[in-house]
């Protein structure tokens, strides 16, 4: 019986590192990069492959954080600028890698309880053709020296 109940944890464990796939979206390489604060913001990262015609990532969703939204990087002149923005296009047969520096999804005021080590915060995508996708994000561990990306974006 043990050895059963271990190989099902196996598989299910197995399984949180599969891509999400939802018609003809898929999801990899899911990661959520923790507040430095309690309480405070994280980012969310993914890879997002489009088997299918171009779509839109329109929307975001998480009952752990306060707010969510997408956003995006603007280079204003020597300095990298977070903006929102109201949708992440994803081209036809192709892919949108949502990265540090770059694109991502924002969830504002995270609750610390939701967000501790090897935690997985659930994660609505809405996309304008495909609809809801939803995904477990795991949670990375925060380095030493904390990332300067949350500060930008007004961590309390």
């Amino acid at each position: 019986m043990k050895r059963f109940l271990g190989a099902v944890g196996a598989v299910i464990l197995g399984m949180a590192a599969l891509p999400a796939l939802a018609g003809e979206i898929e999801i990899g390489n899911a990661t959520l990069r923790p507040p430095v604060v309690a309480g405070g913001n994280g980012a969310a990262f993914f890879t997002i492959t489009n088997h299918g015609p171009a779509d839109r990532l329109i929307a975001a969703a998480a009952t752990a954080a306060r707010s969510v939204e997408l956003h995006t990087h603007i280079r204003d002149g020597d300095v990298l600028r977070m903006r929102k923005v109201d949708a992440i296009a994803v081209p036809a047969q192709g892919q949108a890698e949502l990265k540090p520096g770059g694109d991502h999804v924002m969830l504002f005021g995270l609750d610390p309880a939701a967000t501790g080590p090897g935690a997985h915060v659930p994660l609505t995508l809405t996309f304008e053709r495909a609809g809801d996708i939803q995904i477990e994000v795991p949670v990375a561990a925060l380095p030493a020296a904390a990332s300067g990306h949350h500060g930008a974006h007004g961590d309390q």
